[in-house]
């Protein structure tokens, strides 16, 4: 996929440096242990904080609460305060925060293959 991006010929600093920043400013996103497991727990549907803290394994609730303020920030996840009693507080991705399903399913495509060829193992 880099081919379509950089020509293997190019050896030009400037065309590098700017196919490297968007790279890198994705990852500042995205970055960390957390962050992704908790956008793929999202695109199973909307959940309450509880329902995330049990689908994502050893996470604590401190730092969930930590990463769904940082994609709250981003705009990939949403907050939604509902007025009833007790209050209950859903989170879902925001369109923003959709639009890395595809990319999410890249790499775990890319992360299957790569299992298979150093693990030997799906």
């Amino acid at each position: 996929m880099m081919e379509s991006i950089i020509p293997p010929t190019d050896h030009n600093v400037g065309k590098c440096m700017n196919a490297i920043l968007p790279v890198r400013d994705a990852l500042d996103v995205i970055n960390g242990k957390w962050k992704l497991p908790i956008i793929i727990s999202l695109t199973f549907g909307n959940k309450r904080f509880s329902e995330m803290a049990r689908e994502i394994p050893a996470i604590t609730d401190r730092m969930l609460s930590k990463e769904l303020r940082d994609l709250e920030m981003n705009e990939l996840v949403k907050r939604t305060v509902y007025d009833s009693v007790p209050v209950v507080v859903e989170y879902s991705l925001t369109p923003y925060g959709a639009s890395l399903k595809k990319v999410i399913e890249e790499l775990r495509m890319w992360g299957v293959e790569h299992r298979k060829r150093i693990l030997g193992k799906a």
